[in-house]
């Protein structure tokens, strides 16, 4: 008997410590793509595990897009706009560089790398913003002239990123893929 209170008593602890948060784990899927080349003014590579469906926003306007990731819980906001002036094109490359830095008041870094394709006359600036901000990566396209296309990553949850990092980092090769890939068809 005495054993058995000696071996109850010690096994109570008093002490707690918590444990930390765990997260699923993520199964991602094989990179295969399909190419866009709907009636708009270019063509791009987009995974086969993502859907294109049209904006319905209210003032949504022609080509734009979400390239949606259900499994991921995101989706990729893509608009074009037919440049009509020099005063447009610079006012639109203009609100790109704001938006992006408007996540400057939670983002741990925000890199930004040239987009140059000459033969393609596909040019542009990647935004790839770290820490808890609503948008991780954005982007634009231009042919300096006539089109311009930006496109913005979100996800439907709030902002942990801890816990979105490793899908972040899929999507960003399919983000690549999809400017490494883009034409103007005119």
């Amino acid at each position: 008997m005495l054993l058995f209170i000696c071996s109850v008593s010690a096994c109570n602890n008093d002490s707690y410590v918590p444990k930390p948060r765990g997260y699923f784990n993520i199964k991602f899927p094989k990179k295969e793509y399909l190419n866009y080349a709907e009636d708009c003014p270019f063509t791009f590579e987009y995974p086969r595990y993502a859907k294109i469906e049209a904006d319905e926003e209210r003032n949504a306007g022609n080509c734009w897009n979400n390239l949606n990731f259900p499994q991921f819980n995101a989706r990729l906001h893509l608009t074009y706009y037919d440049v009509s002036s020099a005063k447009e094109y610079y006012g639109l490359v203009e609100d790109a560089r704001t938006l992006a830095f408007k996540h400057t008041v939670k983002a741990n870094a925000i890199d930004q790398k040239l987009i140059n394709f000459p033969d393609r006359k596909v040019y542009g600036v990647y935004y790839a913003i770290e820490g808890n901000t609503a948008s991780s990566v954005q982007f634009f396209l231009t042919d300096s002239a006539k089109h311009y296309f930006r496109g913005a990553l979100y996800f439907n949850e709030r902002p942990q990123y801890d816990s979105v990092a490793p899908v972040v980092s899929f999507i960003k090769k399919d983000i690549e893929r999809m400017i490494d890939t883009f034409k103007w068809k005119k």
